[in-house]
């Protein structure tokens, strides 16, 4: 499988999505988003949030979304 990257918001929206996952960031740390699939653990402690929040830090800190076309699921 490929690493993947992109900055477009409706494909960072569209993987999420067909992937189970919704946007959200670690608790206390407003610039460090995550995509949260409900029922993984991730060891962090997340706090969910709108995609409008999600895309509005992804610009302000100009990200970019690296993910792999087919979701690893152990």
């Amino acid at each position: 499988m490929d690493n993947r990257s992109t900055t477009d918001h409706s494909e960072i929206r569209r993987w999420a999505e067909e992937n189970g996952g919704k946007p959200a960031r670690v608790v206390g740390c407003e610039a460090a988003l995550r995509i949260d699939f409900p029922g993984e653990p991730d060891g962090e402690d997340l706090e969910s949030i709108s995609w409008e929040e999600f895309f509005d830090t992804f610009e302000q800190e100009r990200m970019v979304f690296l993910y792999r076309e087919q979701r690893w699921v152990s």
